[in-house]
């Protein structure tokens, strides 16, 4: 277990759960208008998901590791282009509607669970995220390392989760996020783009063949 193994894999849980997606723009509305204990609770379920979605990703990756570098190299190349393509919609994304009405969620919780659990673009999402932050590590990558990167993961998002937990709910958020909806989305996509081009410099070497030993 290396250093960067397990610094990758604790950044990968914090920018799964930090970087805006739907969760953080529902958690951000309920936030906003039900404050800090709705969106505390909206996100406690969310973690269930989260932890589905990391283990099953983090399950694949090594997986794909035990089977064969070209296997893992050819699963990062196509995650680079997936959250560049992600990264790509939400630069060029168009402003949504006016974003004056918030919804009122009477179980945050229990919203927040189902949201985790059946976000269809929790696994690729996760599985994206943690190749491109562990693929410089692959050959540390191992079924018994897995406990650790489990473990890390989940203070990963616990850490996310206190960081939005303690922002949430601010007028001043609410007024900065309506005023600079665009600019948030389009940051975002940026990073994805950025895990992108990270994702494809470790890839690209593997499949063509120049990978150092």
């Amino acid at each position: 277990m290396t250093q960067s193994l397990v610094v990758g894999a604790f950044l990968a849980a914090l920018f799964y759960v930090l970087i805006p997606g739907p969760a953080f723009l529902a958690l951000l509305g309920i936030g906003a208008g039900q404050g800090r204990k709705a969106g505390a609770f909206f996100v406690s379920g969310h973690l269930l998901g989260d932890l589905v979605w990391s283990t099953l990703a983090l399950v694949a990756i090594v997986g794909a590791k035990t089977i064969g570098t070209f296997v893992f190299d050819l699963l990062g190349l196509l995650c680079g282009f997936y959250l560049a393509w992600i990264g790509w919609s939400a630069v060029t994304a168009k402003p949504k509607g006016d974003g004056k009405s918030l919804v009122t969620v009477d179980r945050p919780f229990r919203r927040g669970l189902i949201f985790g659990v059946t976000n269809p673009k929790g696994y690729p999402v996760a599985l994206a995220t943690f190749t491109a932050l562990v693929a410089g590590s692959a050959s540390a990558l191992t079924f018994s390392a897995l406990p650790l990167l489990l473990i890390v993961s989940f203070i990963g998002f616990i850490t996310a989760d206190l960081i939005l937990i303690s922002i949430i709910g601010a007028s001043a958020v609410r007024r900065f996020y309506r005023a600079h909806e665009r600019l948030i989305v389009r940051c975002s996509g940026v990073l994805f783009m950025g895990f992108a081009v990270q994702a494809l410099w470790h890839a690209t070497p593997g499949l063509l063949g120049w990978r150092r030993a």
